[in-house]
Formats: C-alpha cells, structure tokens, sequence
C-alpha cells in the first residue's frame, strides 16, 4: 500500500509539473496578444493599425491617380486649328487691374489643355476657334471664357453675367498697347481720307485735262 501510494503522488506530482511548464511555455504568448507586459520583456507594440491606416493612404492616393487618368482620358482630343490657336496662348502669371491676377498653366501631358486659375476660382480650358481671330479659351462646364487680345486678356464668366479679371496685360501685349497709344488705330466713326486728283499735263490734241 505504502508502494502504491507513493508512486501514485510521484505521478501527480510529475503531472502538475507537466501542466505548470506548459502553462509557462504558452503564457508569454497569450500576454503578448493580449498587450499584457511579460515580466522580464520589454511589451512589443501593436503595428496592425498603423498598417492598416497607411494602406488606407495608399488606396486613397490610387484612387486618386485612377480618377484623374479616367479624367484624362475623357478629354476629348483637340482638331489641327484648336492645336493651332493653343500655340498663340501666352502663359504665366498675368497681372490685370484692380490687383487681380491670373496664371495660365499649360497641360504638358494633354496638348491644347490649359489650367486657368487665381484667387478663388480655377478653370480647365480649350481653344475656341473664332471668326474674329481672337484667341479665345473656354471651360464649357463652368461657363469661363479668357479672351487674349493683342493688347490686353480678360476673364469671364457668362454663366454669372461677370467679369472676373480685366485688362490682363503680358509684357508682350504691353509693347503692343504702348505702340497702340503713340499711333491709335483708325475708328469705325472717322472720316475716309479721299485720294487727291492726279493732275496730268495739258496737251493740245486732248481736251481732258484732269483725271479724277
């Protein structure tokens, strides 16, 4: 009896022993998921939201990319004359009256684009083909106009009924403007100058002795 007894607790002991050193192999785990320090380990931070969030930016800045190539693509492609009319637009920044400006970017990856844009507002332009001549940008969605002279540009919008900068002038259009002033171009109202009658020399076998 005294035999069997004491193999008995060596066997429980031993069993307890079995399960106390699992439990010591299997606890540092679990304390670390759970975010519980391990005595004698410094705790090792979590990183599954910081990843999670950076590849939430990353979807977003594809995202983004996407929608601006669809944006690109959708542009229709300009004709020959509008490509044309794109290589006369002067860009840059402009300075106009009132302290109003505007800047005329062009599109290097989409020929004949243009992003118009100042104090509050910004527009995405083409070449209009007109019959006067005029360079003429549009932003059809927005109802902008910029209409570039040979003296001075001006913006518009024609859905609001307003001007939103005038007398825009470029360096080059200002040689232009100060050539205008010291020799101002004819106006619809003046008066035709006549050409004067030529006067030819008398002869005696022709009575005519003028030709108007």
């Amino acid at each position: 009896m005294i035999k069997i007894s004491l193999s008995s607790l060596a066997f429980r002991v031993g069993l307890r022993c079995a399960v106390l050193g699992a439990l010591a192999l299997v606890a540092p785990g679990l304390m670390a998921q759970s975010g519980a320090a391990v005595p004698g380990k410094q705790p090792v931070p979590l990183k599954k939201h910081a990843k999670v969030a950076s590849k939430s930016r990353a979807d977003l800045k594809s995202d983004a990319n996407q929608m601006a190539s669809g944006i690109r693509a959708a542009e229709a492609a300009l004709t020959p004359a509008e490509l044309v009319i794109a290589q006369r637009v002067e860009v840059g920044y402009v300075q106009c009256e009132l302290g109003a400006s505007v800047t005329v970017v062009a599109d290097p990856k989409l020929p004949g684009y243009f992003d118009v844009h100042g104090k509050k507002f910004r527009f995405r332009m083409v070449p209009v083909v007109t019959s006067t001549g005029a360079i003429r940008l549009e932003d059809t969605h927005a109802g902008a106009v910029w209409l570039q002279l040979a003296n001075k540009s001006m913006l518009m919008n024609q859905k609001l009924g307003l001007r939103l900068a005038d007398a825009c002038v470029t360096p080059a259009q200002a040689l232009v403007a100060a050539a205008m002033e010291r020799s101002p171009p004819p106006g619809l109202l003046d008066a035709p100058v006549l050409a004067k009658p030529l006067i030819l020399p008398m002869s005696d076998s022709s009575p005519v002795s003028a030709i108007q």
